[in-house]
């Protein structure tokens, strides 16, 4: 369609200008960075060094985590399409199966975490890559009981995904720079959240190719496996292993043992993290309801403007407009930190969670197409500033210690959330205007949290 092609083709022009320009003030940066380094290395060459150490890690990690990322993206825009249209599964059916991938990493979360502090987060990386592809692979049954393996080794690999990647990074980075400045692995974040995006650009318009070639939906979830192959061979042969408090290693950083109190405890005592599980509950909920009723909610504005066939959504070409607002978010995020230093991360976190609360009313007040296309496009742009910022905050908080375990226990209560309201799935608009709605309220109450204790 005509609309969705020049707003692909604006977005990408914008993210384009925008980037070039983060690149041209990336320069006055490093330069500025290389001033201030000499004043805490004096070895003759020490920032040199260490500057090519850095960028020999992120060589390192980068590659891998867009593979992994990728390969999620890439089920993305047609996880809902494949399983309601090329399998004809009523809506409630497949409500139940997203539940069942958010009830499996909920459980999941309690110990999955724990497990990598404890056995090495690389193994965990290892996992990941095993359960996901088994996921994609379940995909080529119908066979309902498959379907529902299938959704529950996603859950645990979404769990996964998100505790120990991050993890590893942060742990080893402490590990190799413990001097290197916090805006460094600011930075590093920021990168992952840009790239990250380009990747999900590239897998939506890649899987919408794949899938008009093979003429099945099938085929993006076969061309993810790909994806986790190549991740693992890499992560085997470039990675080595850390541990969190359970299995102390020798040579860590001073203070890894971590503290004696048990890991809820941490919570309780600390409100700043307690803060955070709550944001992350309450905005990544959110999220992954958008998830799946972003494209019920546009089929049904693309209807109501008097198309009578909803099928000529292209479902692959809209996910990567949406991951081209989030690339825009990301490098608003690069912009906001290194022009405006001073500005505190709270403040930046509590006006994108107010943003966020209005790009879910707009669409239960209307049902035009393109403003509530715009509006989740503004919600992917938030998701753009969300992700390393709320990066960068954990890794400020929560030790290296126990930092797997909390990833995993903070997103508990996230699938929990999710799972309640996917539980409540009908058919119809009412009640996704009650959702979108529901999750409104809930990300000002993100807002009010976020004020009071960070």
């Amino acid at each position: 369609m005509e609309f969705y092609q020049s707003n692909f083709a604006a977005f990408v022009l914008l993210n384009m200008v925008l980037a070039y320009r983060e690149y041209r003030q990336s320069d006055h940066a490093a330069a500025a960075d290389e001033k201030d380094g000499e004043s805490r290395k004096r070895a003759e060459g020490g920032q040199d060094s260490s500057n090519h150490a850095i960028k020999a890690f992120k060589w390192r990690f980068l590659p891998i985590y867009l593979l992994v990322n990728g390969a999620d993206w890439l089920q993305g825009p047609y996880i809902y399409p494949l399983y309601k249209d090329e399998k004809g599964l009523a809506e409630e059916v497949v409500a139940i199966l997203f539940m069942t991938g958010f009830l499996a990493a909920a459980i999941s979360a309690s110990f999955t975490g724990k497990l990598a502090d404890r056995y090495g987060r690389r193994n965990a990386c290892l996992a990941f890559c095993l359960t996901y592809s088994l996921s994609c692979l379940t995909l080529q049954t119908n066979d309902l009981i498959m379907l529902f393996v299938g959704r529950a080794l996603g859950g645990i690999s979404t769990t996964l995904m998100y505790s120990v990647f991050e993890s590893w990074m942060v742990t080893e980075y402490n590990k190799e720079f413990p001097e290197e400045p916090d805006s460094t692995l600011s930075g590093i974040f920021g990168i992952m959240t840009t790239l990250n995006s380009v990747v999900a650009i590239l897998a939506g318009v890649l899987a919408e190719w794949v899938t008009d070639l093979t003429g099945t939906e099938k085929a993006p979830f076969m061309t993810a496996i790909v994806c986790l192959v190549l991740a693992a061979m890499a992560i085997s042969k470039n990675w080595g292993e850390n541990y969190g408090q359970s299995a102390p290693q020798k040579g860590d950083v001073e203070g890894l043992e971590g503290p004696r109190k048990s890991t809820f405890r941490l919570f309780l005592d600390d409100k700043r993290l307690l803060a955070l599980g709550v944001t992350s509950c309450f905005f990544e909920g959110s999220m992954y309801i958008f998830i799946f009723f972003k494209f019920p909610a546009l089929k049904l504005s693309h209807k109501l403007a008097g198309v009578t066939s909803v099928v000529d959504l292209p479902f692959g070409l809209i996910f990567a407009i949406l991951m081209c607002s989030m690339m825009l978010g990301s490098m608003i995020y690069n912009y906001i930190t290194t022009s405006h230093p001073s500005i505190p991360p709270q403040r930046i976190l509590i006006v994108m969670l107010s943003v966020a609360a209005c790009s879910f009313v707009v669409p239960v007040l209307t049902r035009d197409e393109k403003l509530t296309f715009w509006c989740f496009c503004l919600f992917e742009v938030c998701c753009g500033v969300y992700f390393p910022l709320m990066a960068y905050q954990k890794g400020k908080i929560i030790e290296d210690s126990v930092r797997a375990n909390v990833y995993g226990l903070i997103r508990v209560p996230l699938n929990v959330f999710v799972v309640l309201v996917l539980s409540t799935t009908r058919e119809g608009e009412q009640h996704r205007d009650m959702v979108f709605t529901s999750c409104s309220m809930m990300l000002l109450g993100a807002v009010a949290t976020c004020y009071a204790y960070l």
